[in-house]
């Protein structure tokens, strides 16, 4: 085969891999990286310590000094700044005892904030105060903000990495939010001021009192929202569902499509934008005859069609086109019981592969389904899941697309423009974070399509 079936026929192996990956519990999904560790207990180090105890648990502070000056301040800082990539990080406070004068406080800080202030009252900092209800952001004098909190009050804090803003809340409500234009890591820090204050931090080990889901569902649905709101014609919704079943040749849920719109949707054309129908149309019926007997398990009739119409795509018994048919016919012996002709096909069809090093990973998962006496709960069991054979008949779909004369890239035959336009997204929504410095939520395509954010 040409270049162009090589880069078809890799790009179908790498997806076969993919498939193994994430059964075996990688995560494939664009944007995802190792798991942040989170906060869960106050820094007893790095803290005001002579005015103020921590307890061994080290989620309460108590105040210990008689307040003699501003800079007496009982401040402390959890052990962990505040993960960035995810959509929220919010972390809650309890005052158990609001003291002499309740001047309690609650925000974030950076690293190198001056652990003899109130939050807030430092550069890269924010604070939202007991005793006055005042915000205060970068400097000592604070601005209107909300009500004063006290004894039995349970405040909270969060970052919104979309917004992205500072955001506080009191007794599991809201109280504001404020522009979060500090770069770097952020500590959630609390402190206490005056005799007797004492308060109890809650990094998530327990529920907290503000429903956090919820108010991230509700971001969410903003977003959605927003996106929603953008008008496009009917019709260019139309096409692009289109162009996705002729490019798969799914030739009669088209013809259901067609019919179900053919009095409702205005014509459009594509081609003014790059993409030719005929191009899509090609080998229509044949590309869904080929899917059907894959997705029954036909390997044999799938291959003697091939044989008859494309042998072209068949003539190099080393192609990976090829290996991923013998391995699919190797899995459905396995998938039936006839185990015995399993190893007989493997022996002679699959061992000219056991030396290429492109096809050793499916290889080896595919012989390792003899090994189990229930090969579908086994660690190589998605090999007899649907994905799989998807995955083979979405490859010969792409090999008989190539043998059209006109198309001269590889992306043509891979994808629809549906597809092309999702992946432009992705990339689009990676670059938005990566200019954050990676801050929010990792973007979720599977997500946003099966729940709409």
């Amino acid at each position: 085969m040409s270049n162009l079936g090589d880069q078809i026929g890799s790009y179908f192996l790498e997806q076969a891999k993919l498939n193994a990956s994430s059964s075996k519990g990688g995560d494939i999904e664009m944007g995802d990286g190792e798991e942040e560790e989170a906060p869960t207990e106050l820094n007893t180090i790095n803290s005001s310590g002579g005015f103020l105890v921590v307890s061994t648990d080290k989620l309460s502070v108590k105040y210990t000094s008689v307040n003699l000056h501003d800079h007496d301040v009982g401040v402390v800082q959890s052990n962990r700044p505040a993960p960035v990539k995810r959509l929220t990080y919010y972390f809650e406070m309890h005052v158990k005892n609001g003291g002499t004068k309740g001047q309690v406080s609650i925000g974030f800080t950076n690293e190198s904030f001056n652990m003899r202030r109130q939050p807030g009252w430092e550069a890269n900092s924010f604070g939202y105060h007991g005793y006055d209800g005042l915000l205060y952001r970068g400097q000592s004098e604070g601005e209107p903000f909300g009500p004063t909190f006290t004894t039995g009050d349970t405040v909270g804090c969060g970052i919104n990495y979309t917004s992205p803003e500072i955001f506080f809340t009191k007794n599991g409500v809201i109280i504001g939010a404020v522009c979060k234009d500090v770069k770097g890591p952020l500590f959630p820090t609390v402190s206490v001021h005056s005799p007797n204050e004492e308060v109890t931090v809650n990094f998530g080990k327990d529920p907290f009192v503000f429903d956090i889901k919820a108010y991230e569902a509700q971001e969410r649905l903003k977003r959605q929202n927003t996106m929603e709101k953008i008008s496009l014609p009917q019709n260019v919704g139309y096409g692009l569902v289109r162009s996705y079943l002729l490019h798969y040749g799914y030739e009669e849920t088209l013809n259901s499509f067609d019919m179900a719109n053919r009095n409702s949707v205005p014509p459009i054309s594509l081609q003014e934008n790059g993409y030719d129908e005929q191009d899509s149309s090609y080998a229509l019926s044949q590309r869904k005859t080929l899917r059907q007997l894959i997705r029954r398990g036909e390997i044999d009739t799938a291959f003697g069609n091939l044989r008859e119409w494309y042998p072209q795509i068949v003539q190099d018994d080393k192609s990976a086109t090829c290996f991923l048919l013998h391995c699919q016919k190797f899995i459905e012996l396995v998938r039936v019981g006839m185990l015995h002709e399993a190893i007989k096909y493997g022996r002679i069809e699959l061992g000219r592969y056991f030396n290429l090093a492109d096809f050793e990973e499916l290889l080896k998962d595919s012989v390792a389904l003899l090994a189990y006496e229930e090969p579908l709960k086994s660690q190589v069991g998605y090999l007899l899941e649907d994905l799989q054979r998807e995955v083979v008949a979405d490859a010969l779909n792409a090999m008989i697309l190539s043998t059209n004369p006109s198309i001269k890239e590889s992306r043509n035959c891979l994808h629809s423009n549906l597809e092309i336009l999702l992946r432009q997204l992705t990339a689009c929504c990676l670059e938005k974070r990566s200019l954050s410095g990676d801050q929010g939520e990792a973007f979720h395509l599977h997500r946003v399509l099966n729940t709409g954010g």
